[in-house]
């Protein structure tokens, strides 16, 4: 078929459905049919799908020559099986017309295994997949002649991939694609991304060109606020929470469909029970859904979703990608989303369609929020998006490619350190790290060679590299990916009804008898045996409510920036915006009391009472870059003026407070005087080092990392080990590594990525260097600012219960009310 009569059909279709094609869907058209690569950026719901699908069969109907030859033509990868169906669904609705006959298929870990021998006789022509049953293809030994009809790729979601080892999976897989066939086209689609020309070569290998594609129209996009009508001049973590609760119902009886979204598992969990308690009317038409939920319930509440039969769901991050609910009107954000991508990204689950208005509203936890919430409005208006960090050198993610290119038709050394070197994150991968990952899986290393299964790649005579034994390549198989699930167990009933899942961690503090919230329901815990948690629905009073670990995620440097220049303007008398004509009362007490931070000040209070000494800084850097902080400080302080300290850390800043006094004054231009001064950068990476139990947080680290190389193994299917067996074996390779191979790489990666990533190690860097810049402007206070209680409370949280935490918090705010007066 000819370019234009290609061309005309592809219009006539959209003509049909009443649809104008927009311009950046033609720029993708015509950069894909001249054979280029390149990235489409475009806010969620403009069409972007439609922009590379239609790519994809135009470049297929020009190639369409007499009897077509059957093979896979298109790979579409996707972040999520749930995705997978969704995509499955749109993608067979816009062919079926244009290619009568063209056979669309998905290949997840969802798929039935009497589909995957179909695939594997005669794969489709377009396949939907993710990136682990990408690389388990990859590793079959026909794998070459599977692909070698492809001609597009499209990766769907990029901003979620290529920011963590998934994401590095998909850039070795996308280089052996290409060393295949040189001449492959590949797009990347995103919506949420700050750094659009490094998003872009990660995509396309290290030295590959390729064009960026914007989506020319700017979707309207609506953020605002649900305005408490008391906000507190003291605020604390949560204490607006559920006075909220009203309002989001307001808000929820006003629109057909509304997302409520929370940032953890347990805030989900109390939202729904608390929405169910306030309007039971709504039961059946309201529902829950997070990632510990078992995948029947997720499935129906996506079903219900989108045909548009539930009034409201509460979420988490489960519901963040591309879903498309064309129902949803309304989203509302529980507290602050700590991120501008994210915000973004939340925001355009509704009005998820061209034309339609996308519609965010904060729901703010603490009066703090409003200030978060100010600067959010500000910077989406400014754009002002975070950018993605990409993995640099994942050395077990190597080793896990090196036994997957073996079982995949073998390698030769030379020729695979060159392709791996085209993918972005091995771009300067060394002749002695390859040596080293080569050594690993050919001979487990200096300490592991005496084992046959740790010699899991052999070369040939011919130098050619091959997985030598066939139950080798079997346990390889079932472990390929980078996803590594935390020691999460099963919940049930005692009658045999499965619930979801929850964190080993959780459970293990819990007694027989006592009462948790899950999947919106009061249970009562009974008993734990072979990893599953037996339980029975409870009577009586609520107890315990589940902790979710990793609940606790960062301010952005950005939203915190703009936080920042928000109270710049406050100190001019400047408040826009009800957010901060809200909050002004709280900030002015500040004020008064002390000082505001701004971008170019940094405010410290020092503070006795009963308790000891305190020392409170503002960095506005995010919690783990004070965790990371403050134990920096002590350690510093330490030093110089021998002292124990307590710490408190959140968004906004820390508290160091000590049993006896310091003169803060005089210990600042003491350090100064030495070699390293408290903000100095100098010695940064020994002084972090030598100020938290690094040890510990590396081998914590080292079990992902011997997961995704190889080390462990997680049992056959149906058999599986149980958490406190992988926990004890990657525990015993980190001890031996330790003693007896003290060179090995993968002990250098666990502790450069609790570095990079737990404490944010560069962060830091940058934070210091900002702090360097400020004005410090120190101030002895009497009493406990609003930005200081904030940062107490989080100490009383960590030592009180409940019922004690209120009643010391109750009789705070009554004495610091009282003082700041009407």
């Amino acid at each position: 078929m000819s370019k234009a009569a290609a061309a005309q059909q592809v219009d006539d279709w959209f003509a049909r459905r009443g649809w104008k094609v927009f311009p950046f869907q033609r720029a993708v058209w015509k950069a894909a049919m001249a054979g280029e690569s390149g990235l489409l950026h475009a806010t969620t719901g403009s069409g972007k799908t439609f922009a590379v699908w239609f790519a994809a069969l135009l470049r297929s109907m020009r190639a369409q020559k007499g009897r077509r030859k059957a093979g896979l033509r298109v790979l579409w990868i996707t972040p999520m099986r749930a995705l997978a169906a969704d995509t499955l669904r749109a993608l067979q609705e816009s062919a079926s017309e244009l290619m009568p006959g063209w056979t669309i298929d998905a290949r997840t870990g969802d798929t039935s295994s009497a589909a995957r021998a179909r695939q594997a006789r005669h794969l489709p022509d377009t396949l939907i997949t993710t990136p682990e049953s990408l690389t388990l293809m990859l590793s079959k030994a026909d794998a070459r002649g599977q692909f070698d009809m492809l001609d597009m790729v499209i990766i769907d979601e990029w901003h979620e991939l290529m920011g963590n080892k998934r994401g590095v999976q998909t850039q070795l897989a996308l280089a052996r694609l290409r060393q295949w066939n040189p001449a492959l086209v590949v797009w990347g689609l995103s919506a949420t991304l700050g750094n659009l020309e490094r998003a872009k070569h990660v995509l396309l290998g290290a030295e590959a060109g390729g064009v960026i594609v914007e989506g020319a129209i700017r979707k309207s996009l609506l953020v605002d606020t649900l305005i408490p009508d008391n906000p507190s001049r003291f605020p604390w973590a949560g204490h607006l929470g559920i006075q909220m609760l009203q309002p989001v119902i307001e808000e929820i009886e006003q629109h057909a469909t509304t997302l409520v979204f929370c940032n953890t598992r347990s805030q989900a969990e109390l939202w729904y029970q608390h929405l169910l308690d306030a309007r039971p009317d709504w039961a059946g038409i309201i529902a829950l859904h997070h990632g510990s939920l078992d995948k029947e319930v997720r499935d129906w509440v996506e079903l219900g979703l989108k045909k548009g039969q539930l009034k409201a769901v509460v979420c988490t991050s489960s519901l963040d990608l591309g879903v498309d609910f064309l129902p949803v009107e309304r989203v509302l954000q529980i507290g602050s989303a700590k991120g501008i991508a994210r915000l973004l990204q939340r925001a355009g689950r509704s009005g998820h369609a061209p034309g339609r208005v996308s519609r965010v509203t904060l729901v703010p936890t603490h009066t703090l929020e409003l200030l978060e919430a100010a600067g959010a409005i500000q910077a989406v208006k400014d754009r002002d998006i975070e950018a993605r960090p990409v993995a640099e050198k994942p050395l077990d993610v190597l080793v896990q490619h090196l036994v997957t290119m073996a079982l995949g038709g073998g390698f030769r050394s030379e020729a695979l350190l060159a392709e791996v070197r085209t993918a972005w994150s091995y771009r300067n991968l060394t002749e002695d790290e390859w040596q080293w990952a080569l050594d690993f899986v050919a001979r487990g290393g200096q300490s592991l060679t005496v084992y046959p299964e740790y010699r899991r790649v052999l070369p040939d005579e011919e130098g050619v590299y091959r997985v030598p034994d066939a139950a080798i390549g079997r346990r390889h198989r079932m472990g390929i990916g980078t996803i590594v699930s935390e020691a999460m167990i099963q919940v049930k009933y005692m009658s045999g009804g499965r619930l979801g899942t929850v964190e080993e961690g959780f459970i293990s503090r819990l007694n027989k008898g006592d009462h948790f919230l899950f999947g919106g329901r009061i249970l009562e815990f009974v008993r734990v045996h072979e990893m599953t948690a037996y339980v029975r629905r409870a009577t009586g009073a609520r107890g315990a409510v589940p902790r979710w670990q990793g609940g606790k995620m960062p301010l952005s440097s950005e939203l915190a920036h703009a936080a920042l220049e928000q109270m710049r303007l406050a100190t001019e008398g400047i408040y826009k915006g009800p957010e901060m004509r809200a909050i002004r009362p709280l900030l002015e007490v500040q004020q008064r009391w002390s000082a505001l931070p701004t971008p170019v000040s940094t405010v410290v209070e020092s503070l006795h009472s009963r308790e000891g000494h305190h020392l409170f800084l503002y960095p506005f850097a995010g919690r783990a870059v004070h965790i990371g902080l403050a134990s920096l400080f002590a350690y510093r302080v330490g030093r110089a003026r021998p002292t124990t300290f307590s710490i408190a850390v959140n968004d906004y800043g820390f508290e160091l407070l000590a049993p006896e006094n310091v003169d803060w004054p005089d210990v600042f231009s003491a350090l100064e005087g030495r070699d390293v001064g408290l903000f100095s950068t100098e010695h940064l990476l020994e002084d972090v080092l030598a100020s938290l139990n690094a040890t510990e947080l590396s081998q914590r680290r080292f079990r992902e990392i011997a997961r995704i190389a190889g080390l462990i193994f997680q049992g056959y299917p149906g058999q599986p080990k149980s958490n406190r067996q992988l926990q004890a074996s990657s525990s015993l390779f980190f001890e031996v590594f330790r003693k007896h191979d003290a060179g090995n790489l993968l002990l250098t990666q666990a502790q450069r990525e609790v570095l990079e990533q737990e404490l944010e190690l560069n962060r830091l860097r940058a934070t210091l260097t900002e702090l360097q810049s400020r004005r410090v402007s120190y101030h002895e206070t009497g009493r406990a600012t609003p930005f200081g209680f904030a940062l107490m409370v989080e100490r009383f949280r960590e030592k009180l219960t409940t019922e004690k935490l209120s009643d010391r918090v109750a009789r705070v705010l009554r004495e610091l009310e009282k003082a700041a007066g009407p």
